[in-house]
């Protein structure tokens, strides 16, 4: 079989569709010629160790682990946060983001916060302690995922692209092209930079990436799918939210409107 596969997605970039979306299609040309010495990733899946509860009203776009506390950035139009909580769920503190905006990923550099939007093409930094904004940023283009690789700040904008930006001046220093056995892969979300990898959410699907900064290859796929029950995943939106706990060596990862984080280790499928 050739040709060109369509899947169709609602409109909504990395929101996982809102309300009032529509279906556009994204086309996947399978007769795009694989590149040679590629290699097949790793083929892993998640093992859930324990669960913990988390706000169904979070409409989870960034996560990450620092210091024993989560933060969590949180979507939609005029309710969108940034959030600091306990791994049980307890909101201990919370700034409100403007209403005109769509908040999206989240990554810390030291004592900032830097947080994404969706389409206003604002990244906005706050003081890690007391959520006090202290810097804005402009970029161009749609804002998804974004994790801090300890130099650079990586951010996804739905794309096959990661783009690797200046903590300070948030400038474009390089970009690389992601692939998968040598072929584009698009619809990178949410992201989390992990021992000199950075792993993401390919959005509207169970599955999480590993993929290499310096090329760009996936080096693994991790089947992240079967965390909710039927019933609990009629009342939520896609998995979308990754935090590395370094002292237990697990991640965490949840979704938008879950019921649940899970702690899980990666083993092989």
């Amino acid at each position: 079989m050739v040709g060109v596969v369509v899947f169709a997605q609602p409109r909504g970039g990395a929101s996982g569709g809102g309300e009032g979306a529509e279906e556009i299609a994204e086309e996947v040309d399978l007769t795009e010629p694989l590149q040679l010495g590629t290699t097949v990733p790793e083929a892993l899946r998640v093992e859930v160790v324990r669960r913990h509860p988390h706000d169904t009203d979070a409409f989870t776009q960034g996560l990450l682990w620092h210091d024993g506390e989560l933060y969590e950035s949180t979507g939609l139009e005029g309710r969108s946060t940034l959030r600091r909580t306990s791994v049980e769920g307890e909101v201990r503190q919370r700034v409100d983001v403007p209403g005109d905006f769509f908040a999206e990923g989240l990554a810390r550099v030291g004592d900032r916060l830097f947080q994404l939007t969706w389409q206003s093409g604002k990244a906005f930094v706050y003081d890690r302690e007391t959520f006090e904004k202290v810097a804005e940023h402009d970029y161009e283009g749609e804002g998804w995922g974004l994790c801090f690789d300890g130099e650079h700040l990586v951010m996804s904008d739905g794309s096959d692209r990661l783009a690797f930006r200046d903590p300070e001046s948030f400038e474009v220093v390089r970009e690389v092209r992601v692939t998968r056995i040598g072929r584009p892969l698009r619809r990178l979300n949410e992201l989390e930079c992990v021992d000199g990898a950075v792993y993401a959410n390919v959005w509207q699907s169970d599955d999480i990436v590993r993929i290499d900064p310096a090329t760009g290859a996936v080096t693994a796929t991790i089947d992240a799918s079967g965390l909710l029950t039927r019933a609990e995943r009629r009342r939520t939106d896609v998995l979308n939210g990754i935090a590395w706990l370094p002292d237990r060596e697990r991640f965490l990862i949840t979704g938008k409107l879950w019921p649940w984080a899970f702690e899980v280790e990666l083993v092989a499928r």
